[in-house]
């Protein structure tokens, strides 16, 4: 079930404020609800303000560290390695970015590793804000166990998402936002707090028995993605963000559900400068040329149009902003509210449409 729509505005408001009471500084606040809020926009509220409650709960146990202050273990120039000493995921990838970015610039490609992280929410956020600073970037994650391996029937692997985004012409960027399992873990908490069942191919129950319910499926397995290839680019991704940088893997990782334990997370996120390839203006004309020809393909049956990737999110969030903001789903709104009550910051009321 759905209640009213709540303005992005008041809901970073609200976000930063709980933060910054927290402990937080306002300016890694800020970033933290932005990222949040901007997930709501582009129709991805698994990872919205859903998680908020989260974050909070593990800053009260310094699970995860308010002031976010990591240290430089290697710079070779184009290849850094930062040590978050838990600090909050988005703000540590975000410095990532950045660095990335800078590097790029200097050397045609940056990749920076980042150790002992925590969630950092959507990956698609840090991506195009590097698409639109004109690199392509990819950004990879390790996320607490939710997936079997191939064949098994307990958690032994993360979610372990990637993302890949790159400029496009006219200011636009393409990128897609990818978990590793048939749907995010969050997709499965949303659908528990809508009070909606989720398809049978998404989880098993404990037993190994697919489920059309939410609770039953977050006792169990997440499935992967296309099956054992899914498992695979898992695994591989874990490869990357955990054991390259240093990080927890497997078992050794702890998400945003559990609000005591050290998160160990890993993330690698690597951008390339096309100008350093070629002719920036060939560059784009590649890219046109790849969107014209998807977006003229003769249509299936069902079909009304193709997007290519991106496109969806940046329809969903211009339709959101034209209706006046995000909706949040009951439960959800509930756990705010109850957030609000415990951090003295209540939800404004004139946020809600």
């Amino acid at each position: 079930m759905i209640e009213e729509r709540y303005s992005p505005d008041a809901l970073r408001t609200f976000g930063s404020q709980v933060l910054e009471s927290l402990g937080v500084p306002a300016a890694d606040a800020a970033l933290v609800a932005d990222s949040l809020v901007q997930a709501d926009l582009w129709g991805h509220a698994s990872h919205g303000v859903l998680r908020l409650p989260w974050y909070a709960a593990r800053l009260r146990s310094g699970a995860m560290t308010p002031v976010t202050a990591p240290v430089v273990l290697v710079d070779t120039g184009p290849l850094v390695l930062l040590d978050g000493r838990d600090g909050i995921g988005q703000v540590l990838t975000e410095r990532a970015r950045v660095l990335a970015v800078e590097r790029a610039r200097t050397h045609g490609i940056g990749a920076v590793a980042v150790r002992d992280s925590n969630h950092f929410g959507t990956a698609m956020w840090f991506t195009r804000r590097a698409a639109h600073d004109g690199v392509v970037a990819v950004l990879t994650t390790n996320a607490s166990p939710a997936m079997a391996p191939w064949g098994g029937r307990e958690k032994r692997l993360g979610t372990n998402p990637w993302s890949i985004a790159a400029p496009a012409p006219g200011g636009r960027v393409v990128a897609v936002d990818i978990a590793n399992t048939a749907v995010a873990r969050g997709k499965i908490y949303l659908a528990r707090n809508r009070g909606e069942p989720i398809p049978d191919d998404w989880a098993l129950t404990a037993d190994g028995a697919p489920t059309t319910d939410p609770a039953q499926g977050l006792l169990g397995v997440v499935l992967p993605m296309a099956g054992h290839k899914g498992y695979a680019i898992t695994f591989l991704v874990d490869v990357l963000s955990g054991a390259l940088t240093g990080s927890g893997v497997g078992t050794e990782v702890h998400g945003p559900y559990e609000p005591e334990a050290r998160s160990r997370a890993g993330h690698l996120f690597l951008a390339i400068d096309p100008s350093a390839l070629g002719d920036r203006a060939d560059y784009d004309a590649r890219v046109q040329r790849l969107i014209d020809e998807v977006k003229d393909v003769p249509l299936a049956q069902g079909f009304d149009e193709v997007f290519y990737p991106g496109e969806v999110e940046d329809r969903a969030e211009a339709a959101n902003l034209a209706a006046g903001g995000v909706q949040l789903a009951t439960e959800s709104l509930a756990d705010l509210r109850r957030l609000g009550a415990e951090t003295g910051v209540p939800l404004d009321a004139q946020g809600a449409r």
